[in-house]
């Protein structure tokens, strides 16, 4: 009898355990994998399964683009001379100054000094000197407000007037061309360009895109990621392109240059995050010189991942790629990711511990960003 209450008591548990598991695995579910929003073709009847979250479903015009993989250089300009941080100054009496200390902070801009405005380096050095010792009124943007704080230059034991600020007004690198829509409009790199000191989006007043010769691959090894290395020849009449927004999913802007002829592919549709599916996909990259489809495998999809840049997780699997660059490396950001026949996201990350691995975000998220 002992023993029959034993198994049915046991029995009541299993199932309990069985029930709260289900319900757990059901709410995780529902969370991560079921889009918050789904958008869907105008032209297309679709079945949505969605159990008891509330989602909210927009019926768009399926967008088609030309796939990239082209490398390219960027030279981006800040908005204003962008703060990296503030030092102390020997100044002319042998004592040591630092002037702009709880007034001026990383992420800043300087957009104005004295009602003059600010657009780079030489013209805030030149008002410092101008306005020698005298109290300055700087104009800042600070966390997307405006305000206005005093200073005073120190004069320096090399008989300059200083502020103690770091500051830079333009930011250079490689990076990977997403796609091209039909009327020259682009996609690159896949997230945003930041402050390597800050981590801050940056700001940009405008930009440039230009053709880029690679040079060197360094390939990626476990804990140091492998980078490829080019030459930018930073005149008009190798400028392919404008730059115009920087966002955390991209840059964007217009080409004008002849890079657009290397766009010789037919357009693709471009997949709703919801079509994506792990498995088998392709990356297009010009890193050896040719243009070239390397097989990846999707392991991850995180539809709802609040880090927009590490919407899914892919490996390299071709053994090509693998010799060439022993997976993905810096200077691959961007570069198209394709499952059958649509675009469906841009590598952004490598993984430092395992370069064969990286983040992918989402295409739909681009084309978003880039109206």
């Amino acid at each position: 009898m002992n023993r029959l209450k034993f198994y049915r008591i046991s029995l009541w548990i299993a199932l309990l355990s069985a029930v709260a598991a289900l319900g757990i695995y059901g709410y995780w579910y529902m969370k991560t994998q079921v889009p918050d929003q789904i958008r869907v073709s105008e032209d297309e009847n679709q079945t949505l399964y969605l159990g008891v979250k509330e989602v909210s479903v927009r019926v768009v015009k399926r967008q088609r683009v030309i796939p990239g993989g082209i490398p390219v250089g960027l030279y981006l300009e800040t908005q204003g001379v962008y703060v990296v941080g503030t030092d102390k100054i020997e100044a002319s009496d042998g004592l040591f100054y630092e002037p702009a200390e709880q007034v001026v902070y990383p992420g800043d801009y300087i957009l104005a000094v004295n009602g003059r405005k600010i657009t780079d380096k030489e013209e805030l050095i030149a008002c410092v000197q101008a306005n020698r010792s005298d109290i300055m009124i700087l104009k800042l943007r600070r966390n997307k407000e405006e305000i206005q704080v005093r200073l005073q230059a120190v004069k320096s034991e090399d008989q300059e007037y200083k502020l103690g600020i770091w500051v830079k007004d333009d930011i250079q690198g490689i990076g990977t061309l997403t796609y091209m829509t039909q009327d020259d409009q682009f996609g690159a790199l896949g997230h945003g360009i930041t402050d390597s000191d800050t981590g801050e989006l940056l700001t940009i007043s405008g930009g440039s895109l230009y053709d880029t010769e690679i040079l060197r691959i360094e390939k990626g090894r476990r804990g140091t990621p492998g980078e490829v290395s080019g030459m930018i020849t930073y005149a008009e009449r190798y400028r392919e392109g404008t730059i115009l927004k920087n966002t955390k999913v991209g840059v964007f802007g217009q080409m004008n240059g002849t890079l657009v002829r290397k766009f010789s592919e037919e357009p693709v549709e471009v997949a709703f995050r919801q079509e994506i599916k792990t498995g088998p996909a392709v990356i297009r990259s010009a890193v050896s010189g040719e243009m070239e489809e390397y097989a990846v495998q999707i392991q991850e999809i995180r539809i709802n991942e609040s880090d927009v840049n590490k919407g899914m997780i892919l490996k390299v699997t071709d053994p090509e790629l693998l010799e060439l660059t022993g997976g993905i490396v810096q200077g691959m950001s961007g570069s198209p990711i394709l499952q059958n026949g649509r675009l469906i996201g841009a590598v952004t990350h490598v993984f430092v511990n395992d370069p064969t691995k990286g983040y992918g975000g989402f295409a739909e998220s681009m084309l978003e960003a880039g109206e």
